[in-house]
């Protein structure tokens, strides 16, 4: 204002306004997004899994797998075509492969290999329609595993792993590229499209397919290799894969596979609920107060919290009016009942349309959510006039209760007893009574406290693990690797290079050819990182459910592996741009790429995509992220000081700005955690966000999480904390799996001479024919040096 008034220059102002005005349609913008209508699930849908598994540069192998097929089928097929064949010609023919198969010569075993994968494929030149495509994979799958294909592929598989000579020759060169993983992308292919397709129950399926996909999942649990499962074998794959020992794996094929076969044989979320409740039933507990799935899928997604502009904007507003107009929060809790009385009451002020000036601009943007969208699901349109989850208490909150309310009172306290109530008040009893009857006994504390009273009269229980425990030491380091790998905002040299099975032998020379790739990159990223969300999630929530221990055991791997921090650099980046990215190149997807004729590539059908309002994989990773940091952090206090010390606050803000309801739930969690380790002051300037937390987060009636004065916030408790509960996971290893899964470089030394002198050595046969030869030469014939031994080390 001085400058002009001097006559200075006034392009300064100009630039603010500008600036300002930029800012402002940049926020607007981020307000106006709709909601995103995601169903969460175990999985996409079918033919998105499996175009999934292919990468866009391997669209040539496709002919290449056709071809191998018609030049045997010409020989042998009888001039006809694989759909007009019966079902005993089938048979007959898939022998020939399977015989195909054993042959010595490398080339001509990757020939047959690639014929049964054109089958598996849906023998696509056949074919006029993508459903018939579908159709014919499906019929060819199920044969194949009738005819005992799976197994020869396993076999196979084993025999590729151990191939030395591969391993070496692409260790020598100085890039690897699609060729060098040929025989192995073939083969797990295959079996990727024989776990999915006989995962996923059809509509027109016939009734033996029910049966034969039982037995499957029974052969898929079964050891396979080594006295393993398959499961394992995986495992052990990608531990070689990422100590660089075959960095021409597939990993992108592995991670996809080891997925599916792990929610093949254990089961997804509504088998976990399942599970669940049958468990509850089995140890005497009350049944569940509801079926958090459907909960879920009932609730509504919030506006995201204001932005500095908004605010501004806002109080200018008011300024200029010269009054304060007090506006409800109804972009937060919009399926709560209006007040009748407020509403006319501001009608009344406000006249013709004045409401629309007040209204900041989350209350304008909730307002128009409230007509429905025609995209919605009716029976997603109803919401309840309550909060949406029933309220819990821990045995532990109500124990806490009564330690405070007897030093209060009484001034003792009587340990972990809460039935004596002798000497407290009235008020205390009423507040006793309502605590109790909110009660809720988990699973895992019925398993932690079965385990304490076996530890006290311990028993030998000679169970079997599900073949996993002893790899998750090893694995865990892979998983956070691998998602070390994923996209994030920052880029980066990776020690692990994850586009073995991606990048082509000739780079691209012309500029499309280069968005395809850089498309097929990111997209390949994406994909890994959906599969190992996925693949850990299940993982933890099963072995939640089998033991909480267990449980315990790969969490603390997990958190010593700095998963915590790693998801959380993961978040930070523009979520909403993440979850909409169009990286995908429709015409290219199978099983679209292999029935209609491929237009020329050019700009617009890079950039055309999909016209889909989100990406669903990458919604799903990072739901499935966020409920892996709920897992991670749920009651454990020196892991939320981690959320507070990593400043998560201001990340999982930004999570919220994704108007999805699911994944705004699992970061009102994370928040909920550390709201009384963040102050006062950061309470006070987000109290939106804060009565989103009342309204979507689940309540525990003794949890004051909104003010910071809980007995167990005591940092210097936090260690002994985790040390405690190493220590419980030992003694459960200890006891139960010791005997089965000794390691020998931690068994301790015997120094015992008559221990050691007195066990049992096994000699070879022939040793008793050449001992005083061996005697004459190890012990008579070599000087003893006394002396050394009195000398110090060096």
């Amino acid at each position: 204002v001085r400058m002009e008034a001097a006559g200075g220059s006034s392009a300064p102002a100009p630039r603010l306004k500008e600036l300002c005005r930029y800012q402002r349609r940049e926020s607007e913008g981020s307000l106006d997004l709709p909601n995103l209508e995601f169903e969460y699930g175990d999985s996409d849908s079918i033919v998105a899994e499996l175009s999934e598994l292919y990468s866009y540069t391997e669209e040539p192998e496709f002919a290449a797998n056709r071809d191998c097929f018609e030049e045997d089928f010409a020989i042998h097929g009888r001039g006809k075509k694989w759909v007009e064949l019966e079902e005993n010609e089938h048979k007959s023919y898939l022998m020939r492969l399977l015989d195909g198969l054993e042959v010595i010569n490398k080339e001509k075993r990757l020939k047959f290999a690639r014929a049964i994968l054109y089958l598996a494929q849906g023998v696509f030149d056949d074919c006029y329609t993508e459903t018939e495509v579908i159709h014919w994979a499906r019929y060819n799958v199920f044969l194949l595993y009738e005819m005992g294909t799976f197994g020869a592929l396993v076999e196979l598989l084993n025999m590729e792993i151990d191939n030395s000579q591969t391993c070496s020759s692409s260790l020598r060169k100085p890039a690897i590229s699609l060729a060098d993983s040929t025989e192995l992308r073939v083969l797990l292919n295959i079996m990727y499209l024989m776990v999915e397709i006989i995962r996923c129950e059809g509509e027109d399926d016939k009734p033996e397919w029910s049966s034969a996909r039982d037995g499957f999942r029974t052969d898929l649990s079964s050891p396979v290799h080594n006295g393993e499962p398959f499961a394992v074998l995986l495992f052990s794959l990608i531990n070689k894969y990422c100590n660089g020992y075959t960095p021409h794996c597939p990993v992108k094929k592995v991670l996809l596979l080891l997925w599916k076969t792990i929610l093949f044989c254990f089961g997804g979320f509504e088998k976990l609920q399942e599970l669940k409740v049958e468990k509850r039933v089995k140890l005497g507990l009350p049944p569940l107060l509801e079926n958090s799935i459907q909960v879920t899928r009932t609730l509504r997604a919030t506006s995201p919290p204001a932005t500095a502009m908004d605010i501004l904007e806002q109080q200018q507003k008011r300024g200029r009016k010269g009054r304060r107009i007090l506006v409800k929060q109804d972009s937060l809790d919009i399926y709560c009942e209006r007040d009748e009385a407020r509403e006319e009451e501001e009608e009344a002020d406000d006249g013709d349309g004045a409401i629309e000036g007040e209204l900041d601009a989350l209350e304008r943007e909730a307002l128009i959510q409230d007509l429905p969208s025609p995209g919605l699901v009716p029976e997603r349109l109803f919401f309840p006039q309550c909060l949406p989850w029933a309220t819990k208490v821990r045995e532990k909150d109500i124990e806490d209760f009564l330690e405070v309310s007897r030093c209060k009172f009484i001034g003792f306290t009587l340990g972990n007893d809460t039935e004596t109530l002798v000497g407290l008040p009235k008020p205390i009893h009423n507040s006793v009574k309502i605590l109790k009857q909110h009660k809720y006994v988990s699973i895992s504390e019925v398993q932690a406290k079965r385990e304490e009273e076996l530890q006290k009269c311990p028993v030998s229980l000679l169970t079997i693990f599900d073949g996993l425990l002893g790899y998750y030491s090893r694995q865990i380091a892979l998983l956070k690797i691998q998602l070390a790998a994923a996209p994030t905002s920052k880029a980066k040299t990776d020690s692990i290079n994850i586009l073995a099975d991606l990048l082509p032998e000739e780079m691209p020379n012309t500029v499309l050819q280069s968005m395809k790739l850089g498309i097929d990159v990111n997209r390949h990223k994406e994909i890994i990182v959906k599969a190992i969300s996925a693949l850990m999630l299940l993982l933890l929530k099963h072995l939640k459910l089998n033991h909480i221990y267990q449980f315990e055991y790969v969490s603390q791997h997990l958190v010593f592996a700095n998963c915590i921090p790693l998801i959380l650099k993961f978040f930070n980046q523009s979520i909403m741009s993440y979850v909409t990215a169009k990286n995908s190149i429709s015409v290219l997807d199978y099983p679209h790429c292999v029935i209609h004729e491929l237009p020329e590539l050019t700009t617009e059908v890079l950039e055309a995509g999909d016209h889909t309002q989100f990406c669903w994989r990458n919604l799903f990773s990072c739901i499935n992220l966020l409920r892996i940091l709920n897992k991670l952090t749920k009651w454990k206090h020196s892991r939320i000081m981690m959320l507070v010390v990593f400043k998560s606050a201001p990340i999982l803000k930004r999570v919220l700005r994704t108007k999805q309801a699911m994944l705004q739930l699992y970061a009102l969690k994370l928040l909920k955690f550390q709201t009384k380790y963040l102050g006062r002051q950061w309470r006070k300037s987000n109290m939106k966000i804060m009565s989103a937390i009342y309204h979507k987060v689940r309540h525990r009636l003794n949890d004051d999480w909104a003010y910071g004065n809980d007995i167990d916030a005591r940092p210097w408790d936090f260690q002994a904390e985790e040390c405690a509960l190493r220590i419980n996971i030992e003694m459960f290893n200890n006891r139960r799996y010791s005997l089965h899964h000794n390691d020998l470089e931690f068994v301790p030394v015997d120094n015992c001479l008559q221990s050691v002198l007195g066990h049992h050595v096994s000699l070879p046969e022939d040793f008793h024919y050449s001992y005083e030869l061996w005697l004459e030469r190890e012990v008579f014939a070599q000087p003893i040096h006394w002396e050394d031994l009195l000398q110090p080390l060096a």
